[in-house]
């Protein structure tokens, strides 16, 4: 039997536990061969728990159609938005539209671990810091 060969690999972001095979995920999905209805159904039962909040995830699609998907952690500045209760960050880092506490730099830091390039919590809050900071969002503490 011939083997499976990886033909595409891809990132999509995605409401966890609410995503939907309409635009702009469908046809994201359709394109690259992937059946985006059995794709949203695993993809709701595998993220439900999150209930909306925006994740990522990489999916890699096989040669006989067949697909795999790892679910990742929300992107920082999501986090960070919802840390600080704001709508949306600055389109201008110095224009300061919120802060988020030291305790809850760590936290993020502490869930996005697993995906920073970082050795030691002390680093992924820095990385955390400066995202924030580009959003226009100051870490007190």
């Amino acid at each position: 039997m011939a083997e499976k060969e990886l033909i595409e690999q891809f990132k999509i972001m995605a409401p966890g536990g609410q995503a939907t095979p309409a635009p702009p995920l469908g046809p994201v999905l359709g394109a690259k061969g992937v059946n985006p209805g059995q794709f949203i159904q695993q993809f709701n039962a595998a993220t439900g728990q999150l209930n909306g909040k925006v994740v990522g995830c990489v999916v890699r699609v096989y040669n006989d159609r067949s697909f795999e998907f790892d679910i990742k952690s929300s992107p920082a500045s999501v986090l960070i938005k919802e840390a600080a209760g704001l709508e949306k960050g600055s389109g201008e880092p110095q224009n300061i539209v919120g802060s988020i506490t030291a305790e809850q730099c760590k936290k993020i830091a502490e869930e996005k671990g697993e995906d920073l390039n970082a050795h030691d919590i002390d680093a992924a809050m820095k990385i955390i810091a400066g995202t924030a900071r580009s959003m226009g969002i100051t870490v007190e503490g």
